[in-house]
């Protein structure tokens, strides 16, 4: 398998209601690892792609509510199976606080 290495940025999302979230950027990502690996490595959670480079951007301060069954990432697959790549932007979160916003998308400032 090879090594090959990506540089990503996870937002590390505490609230959706309060757009509260701190980016952090990971150097020396293997994009072969599964998804599962990655989220190990993270604490177990769910990562959601939010931006990939020279790609369109969401209007969502935090995470862009459409497309989860092509966004979220599924835990057998690779980090390049998943669409992973270099200076991919991604959300890691707790998936029940972002079905329940999903469900009352209602921002608090």
């Amino acid at each position: 398998m090879s090594s090959e290495k990506i540089t990503v940025t996870v937002r590390l999302v505490r609230s959706f209601e309060h757009r509260n979230f701190k980016p952090v950027v990971y150097h020396d990502v293997n994009v072969n690892q599964s998804v599962k690996e990655f989220l190990s490595f993270l604490q177990n959670d769910t990562l959601k792609i939010i931006h990939q480079a020279h790609g369109a951007k969401t209007n969502d301060l935090v995470v862009s509510l459409d497309n989860d069954d092509q966004l979220i990432l599924k835990e057998t697959s690779t980090l390049k199976e998943a669409g992973v790549a270099h200076e991919t932007e991604m959300a890691y979160f707790k998936k029940e606080d972002y079905e329940t916003y999903k469900t009352n998308p209602v921002v608090i400032w």
